[in-house]
């Protein structure tokens, strides 16, 4: 009897595991913040549809002022959707973290998230 008692109580924790563990195919976060695919996930979740749409304005704001000309430091480029785009240095630096330097609109909780870009327009961060 004993014995049963513990094959169900094995069993039942390699559920558990299974269960806690989550979905194999799902969408994650890398190192950056930014949603990959891990697995192969059934479709995209609204989430992280927005999210790469804001990454894309957010290269297109970049290359706009690169265009343009424009010498990046640490500075705010503008809104993408809920995300607010700034320019920071890598690694960074005291700078960065001045309020003239940030977007106004994540300050003032009118954006959600931030993606931050280097000089070179690469994501180094989004939250």
């Amino acid at each position: 009897m004993k014995k049963w008692i513990i094959i169900g109580i094995v069993a039942a924790l390699i559920i558990l595991v299974f269960v806690l563990r989550g979905n194999e195919d799902d969408w994650i976060k890398d190192s950056r913040g930014v949603y990959v695919e891990h697995g192969k996930p059934a479709g995209i979740p609204s989430y992280v549809l927005e999210q790469k749409e804001a990454i894309n304005c957010a290269s297109s704001l970049y290359d706009g002022e690169k265009v343009k000309g424009a010498i990046f430091n640490s500075q705010c480029l503008g809104r993408c959707g809920n995300y607010s785009v700034d320019i920071v240095h890598v690694p960074r630096i005291a700078e960065d973290n001045l309020a003239e330097n940030q977007c106004l609109d994540f300050m003032e909780k009118k954006t959600s998230h931030f993606i931050e870009l280097d000089n070179n327009g690469n994501v180094v961060r989004i939250n």
